[in-house]
């Protein structure tokens, strides 16, 4: 990608403003832990390895003991981001810490990305949801990045819009346009219908907290596609680093889901479709059980029917 999700300047933290795509390409100056905790929850940064990545630099630029408590509350879901916080607190040098769990995490979604290609037939229609690419990571992403490292499969890609806050239709469309892979849009309760006329032929996603049993969070709607693509014999595949995996939560149950604001569903950008006084419900992510899950695609390789047992090598225990 020519444009970086961060940019690393040593005195500022540059955040591409995601709410702004795809009709404008602005930065975000960050120069402090608070003014990134607010980038992270105003969604200005988002995707489980770029909280990440953006909550180190916030240390780096203010290693305060405070600062780790400001940035933990962003957001809860996204396990990368107390990743980071733990690695960044056993750091003597803030900055130099910062600076390596950005490249890491570049090299991770690389090796990721050429792990997950190999499981993607050619010509295969890939199905994705949300946005898991450069945006949404250092750079290359995760179920986007292995559908980069298939590219020249000639494979083709249905992206859903993602439904409420659009990551879908205003960044993972755009991704693919800026790099000349093959994206059909498609509104979210359209997957069972082209799954039913086989012009689907697996599901890849990728995830913000993976339990030790293989329990998966992501975006809401990921279940339901995991659902979709049991009912119809599709494969369906999780691609995360394993940052996102999580020896503490047991199980999808325990794991937390962050409630976002209500006008995220009643409207976008000012303007308002729902009537006023309407009660709403806007969780953010959703569990899919390991059972749904064909394999789970990490920087280490491919662990197909993920299990606890299967998982436990892998497993971070550093959160």
């Amino acid at each position: 990608m020519s444009v970086a999700a961060l940019r690393w300047t040593g005195d500022a933290l540059e955040l591409l403003d995601q709410r702004l795509l795809p009709d404008q390409v602005a930065y975000v100056t960050c120069r402090t832990a608070a003014e990134v905790a607010g980038a992270i929850r105003d969604m200005v940064v988002r995707g489980a390895p770029a909280i990440g990545c953006a909550a180190a630099f916030g240390i780096a630029l203010d290693p305060a003991a405070s600062s780790y408590d400001i940035l933990a509350k962003s957001r809860p879901t996204a396990v990368n981001l107390f990743w980071a916080l733990e690695r960044m607190r056993k750091a003597k040098d803030k900055r130099a810490e910062a600076e390596a769990i950005f490249a890491e995490d570049l090299a991770v979604n690389r090796a990721l990305g050429a792990h997950g290609a190999k499981l993607i037939p050619q010509g295969a229609r890939v199905l994705t949801y949300c946005n898991t690419g450069a945006l949404a990571t250092a750079g290359h992403g995760t179920a986007l990045g292995v559908i980069r490292s298939a590219r020249d499969k000639g494979i083709s890609v249905f992206a859903c819009e993602t439904r409420p806050y659009l990551q879908g239709a205003r960044l993972t469309a755009w991704e693919c346009l800026q790099e000349g892979i093959a994206c059909t849009l498609i509104a979210d309760n359209m997957a069972g219908y082209l799954m039913q006329r086989k012009e689907i032929d697996l599901v890849i996603v990728g995830a913000d907290r993976i339990a030790a049993n293989g329990d998966t969070a992501n975006k809401i709607g990921t279940y339901m596609l995991a659902v979709l693509a049991r009912h119809h014999g599709l494969p369906f595949y999780v691609a995360a680093p394993r940052s996102t995996f999580d020896a503490k939560i047991a199980d999808g149950s325990s794991i937390p889901i962050e409630e976002r604001p209500a006008d995220e569903m009643t409207g976008y950008r000012g303007r308002r479709w729902a009537p006023e006084g309407i009660a709403v419900r806007n969780p953010a992510f959703d569990v899919t059980p390991a059972e749904l899950i064909t394999a789970i695609i990490c920087e280490k390789g491919i662990v197909e029917a993920p299990s606890r047992e299967r998982l436990q090598p892998l497993m971070s225990t550093s959160v």
